[in-house]
């Protein structure tokens, strides 16, 4: 058999099998800028212990529900495994002892600026949750006494239009409980609104750099300017609304009774909503206009916050308004996991395994359908990997096709309920309710409104 018949699928295996390895990189200022030295160590024979060092410290991560392991351990343990095997190798060919060192640096100073980009991000989520601002807007709806069809429609605009600047998965969560709670027993209605929302949320991260990991690390690595995202704003439009139109024919126009308390935010709610808003802002205005990471303006903008947070415990005597315990509760498993990714990642892009794999399939393959199988191999695996490895690969493309490879790592997830963060935290609460095979019988729905939003792509924003 001829091999060389065969590199364009033996290159679609390969992004398979390295998105399987390379579970969540995240809000970092992504690879992608040709900054990394490659070994060219792929023919060592330690290189393949340390691609099945990857292999393992991924199956340990997808067992986490079952050995009750935090997945920040194997990787952070991998992590170090695998640069210690390069070191090896580098000291047995006799390589630059300082391009090491600045592969491991580059590493740093990515996990730096996405750790302290990410720790913003969470603390204001965690103070908007403690002023009860979501929990006032779930009490709203549910007072409303809305039909069943109507709440599925504006649960899910409410949750296209919320994620695009708070994660897709507490966007989910907070619309998610609504759907449940009025659902009742309803397991068709529930099961329908849980995907619906799944779809709007991660559809409404696409757009926006704020709105999904994937869409940030773009940002960060330059390859679209900050307000060029927003030409993916009707393909995600299309994304959401093509099977919201095809599903709500199916949802019954009954109108429960209202139900649901009278929830008030807290004091200050409204100005840490402004501040967020503000510090968003000043990301943007850091990193446009004078040039310095966005990072900090995040970490400017949570300064303010807890100079309010001082102000409030001072002259308001509102102890709970505290933000270092905000900070404290932010998910560092995550936030170490991530630090494990990229120097998992950044180890087998330094030994040239991601420069091989990128060869095979933007230059075999072509751009465009490589870009919309990365969708596809989202639904099975975190979009997350995929783009970290995509921005490891840098592979020379123009911004429409970094505009489509966004577009589809964002909103190819919503094809399974495995394949985002939205998807896994709605069926942890709607158990009986939304499950993987009530979402996969809607697939071929979901399939319709990607091939849609890549459609509308192509219309409007192809060179």
């Amino acid at each position: 058999m001829h091999l060389g018949k065969y590199r364009s699928y033996v290159g679609v295996i390969c992004l398979a099998l390295l998105a399987l390895i390379v579970p969540a990189g995240a809000w970092a200022s992504g690879g992608g800028n040709g900054a990394v030295p490659i070994a060219h160590l792929t023919d060592h024979p330690l290189a393949l212990v340390c691609l099945g060092i990857f292999i393992l410290t991924y199956v340990a991560v997808l067992t986490e529900e079952v050995t009750h392991m935090r997945k920040s351990k194997p990787v952070i343990l991998g992590a170090g495994i695998i640069w210690v095997l390069i070191a090896l190798m580098v000291q047995q060919r006799g390589l630059s002892q300082d391009e090491l060192h600045a592969a491991v640096s580059h590493g740093l100073n990515e996990y730096a600026g996405l750790m302290l980009f990410l720790l913003v991000a969470m603390t204001f989520i965690n103070v908007l949750q403690e002023r009860h601002v979501f929990k006032a807007l779930r009490a709203k709806l549910l007072r409303m006494g809305l039909s069943k069809r109507t709440l599925f429609w504006v649960t899910g605009w409410l949750a296209f239009f919320i994620s695009p600047f708070a994660d897709n998965m507490t966007t989910a969560l907070v619309m998610g409980t609504v759907v449940i709670a009025v659902g009742g027993q309803d397991n068709r209605f529930v099961s329908m609104g849980c995907i619906n929302i799944v779809c709007a949320a991660n559809a409404g991260g696409a757009f926006s750099p704020f709105g999904d990991i994937t869409t940030l690390m773009v940002w960060q690595a330059g390859h679209i300017p900050f307000f060029d995202f927003m030409k993916l704003f009707l393909p995600a439009v299309a994304n959401f609304i093509v099977p919201a139109a095809i599903m709500s024919v199916f949802v019954s126009k009954e109108r429960p009774e209202p139900a649901g308390e009278v929830v008030n935010m807290k004091p200050g709610a409204k100005l840490v909503i402004f501040l967020g808003l503000w510090t968003i802002a000043m990301a943007v205005v850091f990193e446009q206009v004078l040039g310095l990471p966005a990072f900090l303006g995040m970490m400017t903008g949570m300064s303010i916050l807890m100079l309010k947070s001082w102000h409030m415990q001072r002259y308001r005597n509102d102890r709970e308004f505290n933000i270092i315990s905000e900070v404290s509760n932010a998910e560092w498993d995550t936030l170490l996991f991530f630090f494990g990714i990229i120097f998992c990642v950044g180890g087998l892009a330094y030994i040239g395994f991601l420069e091989f794999v990128s060869h095979m399939l933007y230059q075999d393959l072509g751009a465009s359908t490589t870009n919309i199988l990365v969708g596809m191999v989202s639904a099975v695996v975190d979009n997350i990997p995929i783009m970290f490895a995509v921005l490891s690969m840098d592979p020379q493309m123009n911004e429409f096709q970094w505009l489509l490879v966004t577009l589809t790592a964002g909103v190819g997830g919503s094809l399974l309920s495995v394949g985002s963060a939205a998807g896994v935290a709605l069926m942890g609460i709607g158990r009986g309710h939304y499950t993987f095979f009530s979402h996969l019988k809607w697939t071929p729905v979901l399939l319709l409104g990607y091939a849609a939003s890549i459609a509308v792509h192509f219309l409007i924003n192809a060179p």
